[in-house]
């Protein structure tokens, strides 16, 4: 199936994906057995089933091209476009506030590179922050086994200042300062909203 990018950028073919990432992020989750992505849909469940919050994945609308039919109770999608960037990638309500948050994750050991964010996210941060909203980047550090709640407000510091000149990457030791750790458990398997709890706290004075 083609899906085609807003910005008319193709997703690479899978014969075209480096072989040596694959590989490796094969072999570090491994040791989870789940993906960042759904070990966070695994933690929402949990805090949904057990009335803590309401947080889920944002759909991303697709438009179709082309479907095909092989059978009448069946169909095959072929090609599609996403019809607009996304922003974040969950939003929710936890305790009265409104949860906005984008998780993101990182090979490197001592900085977040800004790369993977892009202009529009951090717009759309602004304004909710602006409306009172909680955000959030919830960043892993895959080589050091390490979560952190990264405030919205401490990444737009970072973001404008690499468009001034600065460095085009958050330090590690700059998230530890500003960001809350997530710790691992059973259930749920990100226990985020605790530091969750402390962003919160931290707002209020």
């Amino acid at each position: 199936m083609s899906i085609h990018y807003p910005s008319g950028q193709k997703p690479l073919a899978v014969h075209e994906r480096p072989q040596s990432q694959s590989v490796a992020l094969r072999s570090s989750y491994a040791q989870r057995g789940m993906s960042l992505e759904a070990e966070i849909n695994a933690s929402n469940r949990y805090y949904l089933a057990n009335h803590i919050a309401v947080i889920h994945k944002k759909p991303t609308p697709v438009q179709l091209v082309k479907v095909d039919y092989p059978k009448r109770s069946a169909a095959v999608i072929r090609e599609a476009y996403f019809k607009q960037p996304s922003t974040t990638d969950y939003n929710g309500i936890y305790k009265g506030w409104y949860i906005d948050f984008d998780a993101k994750e990182t090979r490197n050991k001592a900085s977040f590179p800004l790369k993977n964010f892009h202009e529009h996210q951090i717009r759309h941060m602004r304004e909710c922050v602006d409306q009172g909203g909680i955000c959030f980047a919830l960043i892993r550090f895959v080589e050091l086994d390490q979560m952190y709640v990264f405030p919205a407000t401490s990444l737009f510091e970072y973001w404008q200042r690499q468009l001034h000149g600065g460095r085009k990457s958050i330090p590690l030791t700059a998230i530890i300062q500003d960001g809350y750790p997530v710790q691992y458990g059973l259930n749920p398997r990100l226990h985020y909203l605790a530091a969750v709890d402390q962003l919160i706290a931290a707002k209020k004075h």
